[in-house]
């Protein structure tokens, strides 16, 4: 009868790869045969079982209660609650520097230090915890976003109930009190959503020369020159959207002079061309997100674009759907996949993850992160997924 040898090997753990080591420092051929035979194996082996050893990462969740920023943990498309990082009341937006290194916060409140404004934060991620830095009063009450310069050195915020913006410049993660201070005074037709100017969302051109707030009250996207040494905002022109529409959302694409913004209030997307010379954006089509016939309540919300930019996802609220489509990396041009739920009720803002394999959606009046599968190819969303409680989420980042 054939021995059987058995060769036995000790693993190093490593939070980026796994890697085997022989137990003997001298290998007979037998030895070696058999060393190679396990790497084979290893190297054959189902990439779940790799995948099952890797860490698992952590997301942090703004969320509209006084809880405020939560910590869960991803692994292999499920999340794991991980307690309370920060007891902020209404963290309705958060967004991560480059790097990871330091996290900004929204919080959407109508009193801060004994004044009417909102809050704006930073703190420092260590460790998967977050360490309080700093934190300034916006330009005016119920601040629901922040943007972050592509140097990382500017924060811009935008407050809805207050029509207001102001920018602020950062030092190791610290925020300066505000240099430059915007209220706007516009409004739309719109009698029950547009009766006062409603910043919404600070976004930033391509070549970070520009700065765009978009003012769901007053139907235009105002556009300011930004000096990234100084945070300093010059007021530059605006792009003027349909009458009622409601722009909520911009994002550039990554080819560098398409954009598109997000009408909350008729549910349409404008995808416009960018002007590097003087940050002016002009209408190249609209895209309509409703079904034919659709006649109930609806408002659009939000849009997520693949690394590569050849996928391009909107959320819409109230019928509570996702819209997938091919991009035409060129021009940005839209080409629809379909339409697919988003797990719950009120989409308030979703994101692939760091694999782009997965899409997760904070669905707001449900209080649930719903999670879909993607595939990498086609750039199609599972038909269904699997959800997560989560109390009122607002935001999703992976840290």
């Amino acid at each position: 009868m054939d021995k059987i040898v058995l060769c036995f090997f000790t693993g190093v753990p490593s939070t980026r790869s796994a890697t085997i080591k022989p137990v003997m420092k001298n290998l007979s051929r037998r030895s070696f045969l058999c060393t190679a035979s396990v790497s084979a194996l290893a190297a054959a082996a189902s990439p779940r079982l790799f995948a099952a050893s890797m860490p698992a990462q952590r997301v942090f969740v703004g969320s509209g209660t006084a809880q405020g920023i939560l910590a869960y943990d991803w692994k292999n498309g499920e999340l794991t609650p991980a307690g309370v990082a920060a007891a902020l009341p209404n963290a309705t937006w958060i967004t991560l520097s480059p790097g990871h290194a330091y996290l900004y916060v929204a919080t959407e409140v109508d009193s801060f230090q004994g004044k009417p404004t909102g809050e704006v934060s930073s703190f420092r991620v260590e460790q998967g915890a977050l360490q309080p830095l700093s934190a300034q009063n916006s330009a005016s009450v119920g601040t629901c976003h922040v943007g972050l310069d592509h140097s990382g050195k500017v924060l811009i915020s935008a407050d809805y109930g207050g029509g207001g913006a102001a920018s602020f410049r950062i030092t190791d993660g610290q925020l300066s009190p505000a240099v430059s201070i915007e209220h706007f005074t516009g409004h739309g037709p719109r009698s029950d959503r547009q009766q006062s100017a409603h910043a919404h969302f600070v976004s930033f051109s391509p070549d970070n020369s520009f700065a765009y707030i978009n003012d769901l009250g007053s139907d235009c996207i105002h556009i300011f020159r930004l000096n990234a040494a100084t945070a300093e905002l010059s007021p530059t022109g605006e792009y003027r959207a349909r009458p009622g529409a409601g722009p909520r959302t911009l994002h550039f694409h990554p080819n560098g002079h398409t954009a598109y913004s997000v009408n909350e209030l008729d549910s349409t997307v404008d995808l416009l061309s960018w002007s590097p010379a003087d940050g002016g954006l002009s209408l190249v089509t609209r895209i309509e997100l409703l079904p034919k016939g659709y006649q109930g309540p609806t408002r659009a919300c939000d849009t997520v674009i693949s690394r590569d930019g050849r996928s391009v996802y909107f959320a819409n609220r109230d019928n509570d759907f996702l819209y997938s489509f091919h991009a035409a990396y060129e021009t940005g041009a839209l080409t629809p996949i379909g339409r697919t739920s988003c797990g719950g009720k009120t989409p308030r803002n979703f994101t692939l993850d760091p694999t782009e394999r997965w899409m997760l959606v904070a669905n707001q009046d449900s209080s649930l992160i719903s999670v879909f599968a993607r595939n990498p190819q086609t750039g199609a969303l599972a038909a269904e997924g699997k959800s997560f409680a989560a109390p009122t989420p607002m935001c999703i980042v992976f840290a």
